[in-house]
């Protein structure tokens, strides 16, 4: 697996002082981007936590699944959680070692008491020492969290940093822009009383599902019932083992819904779960299939293939302003672009992080992240596939038809409907359902330099 290695440095680990009420939890920062530019310690927020032990949860929640191989867990995940201060909220973010579950918490304004929070994007140290501590709170005393540098600790150190260099995998990166393109046609499907979510959450299987193949939920009554096939109102539940870390927040959850996509015929979806808590919500997306990340979905490739998306995203990039709510409609009407080419935009911007998408807001959201496009289009193996094919003149076209040869053999693609559909291999087993194959983005490719050649 290719990777880039990319190093934490922190001005001390991570914390939780002081005992009874006087407890500090203290998050100390790496280099991030703010609103001023890059900083190497950002501070996003210094106040109290409303609901302390919740809070310690579903953080702690968030750094088990970047801690976590849902799949092949041959060794745990090194990675540290990213933070993103929007102004009214603080939104915790992480990826699954696998890459096949994205968590969120979203700390709210109703979750915290004290001060404004900042804005901008940075990783934050969640060590062992420190989950051990936050395991331990009670909502029985009060809980101060410090975001970022204490200012006057700093200045008494004695310079030593807290460094970690961990090997960031290429899907990783991918997986935050996949995550963000399936979330956006995700819908409510179900919605559940705490206590019916307690119940259907411990009744599920705990083991590894992949023998089993996908599993289904549907509404039945009050709560969620499982079953085989996607019938009219199902969501997809693809490995519900995956589903086992949210058990350590279930008492202080009020309620839980369930969001996915309309069922198309048998093929495993992805699917997200969200539990609200007390000023908080916490998220799981799950990938289609336990053995699956979420990097190779190909929701991305053709706003990355496309010129027009890359100058579209320079125009939509400099309209964002942090927002913890950023809508296509305004930004269609602020850009004078069609909500069609914003959401090509948004989906090219989310390539290098600054974008991702609330399934309970239903809209995007702005976070900086030190990554860029460039390094999604590398490391694509189906759009470095499909250059090369253009770049050797192995496409030809011929009205609706398209013939692409790629080695020993010519393929053929179909435009049908403004969709295209190839004879390879790939098309056959997917359907269009992780994106367009090597040879369908090979001729989108050609055929949109034959239309800014023609006069």
């Amino acid at each position: 697996m290719t990777g880039s290695v990319q190093t934490f440095a922190y001005a001390r680990p991570s914390e939780l002082r002081g005992t009874g009420g006087g407890r500090v939890l203290g998050l100390e920062t790496a280099g991030g981007l703010t609103p001023v530019g890059a900083e190497a310690h950002p501070r996003f927020f210094a106040g109290f936590l409303t609901s302390p032990q919740a809070a310690a949860r579903g953080l702690l929640a968030v750094a088990d699944v970047a801690a976590t191989r849902y799949y092949q867990a041959t060794r745990p995940g090194l990675l540290d959680p990213v933070v993103t201060g929007n102004g009214d909220r603080l939104r915790f973010e992480s990826f699954s070692g696998c890459c096949g579950v994205y968590a969120r918490l979203d700390v709210l304004r109703d979750g915290l008491d004290g001060a404004e929070t900042g804005h901008g994007t940075t990783n934050v140290d969640v060590n062992a020492p420190l989950r051990e501590a936050l395991s331990r709170i009670t909502d029985g005393d009060p809980l101060h969290l410090r975001v970022g540098p204490d200012e006057l600790a700093v200045t008494t150190t004695d310079g030593q940093v807290v460094e970690k260099k961990v090997k960031l995998p290429e899907r990783w990166l991918r997986g935050f822009a996949e995550a963000q393109v399936v979330s956006a046609g995700f819908d409510l499907r179900a919605e559940l009383s705490a206590a019916e979510a307690v119940r259907f959450l411990r009744s599920l299987p705990r083991s590894s599902s992949a023998s089993r193949g996908a599993m289904w939920v549907v509404p039945a009554g009050r709560s969620l019932r499982l079953t085989g096939r996607p019938v009219p109102g199902a969501v997809c539940l693809p490995g519900p083992e995956r589903l086992a870390t949210l058990h350590q927040v279930l008492r202080h959850a009020s309620r839980l819904r369930v969001f996915g996509p309309v069922p198309d015929g048998t093929a495993a979806t992805a699917g997200a779960w969200e539990l609200t808590l007390p000023g908080m919500r916490l998220t799981l997306t799950l990938s289609p299939e336990a053995g699956r990340g979420f990097s190779g979905e190909g929701g991305v490739l053709e706003a990355l293939a496309t010129d027009e998306a890359a100058e579209d995203a320079e125009t939509v990039a400099l309209m964002l302003s942090w927002d913890p709510r950023v809508d296509p409609v305004d930004l269609a009407e602020r850009s004078g672009l069609s909500v069609a080419r914003v959401k090509d935009a948004l989906t090219r911007l989310g390539t290098s992080g600054r974008v991702g998408y609330d399934i309970a807001d239903a809209c995007y959201f702005h976070r900086e992240m030190p990554y860029d496009t460039a390094r999604a289009e590398r490391h694509n193996p189906r759009l470095v596939a499909a250059r090369k094919l253009v770049s050797a003149g192995a496409v030809r076209l011929d009205g609706a038809l398209a013939a692409v040869a790629s080695g020993d053999v010519t393929y053929q693609v179909r435009e049908q409907g403004g969709a295209l559909s190839c004879t390879c291999r790939w098309w056959a087993d997917h359907r269009g359902r992780r994106g367009p194959c090597k040879h369908a983005l090979a001729v989108g490719i050609a055929r949109r330099a034959a239309a800014d050649a023609t006069p």
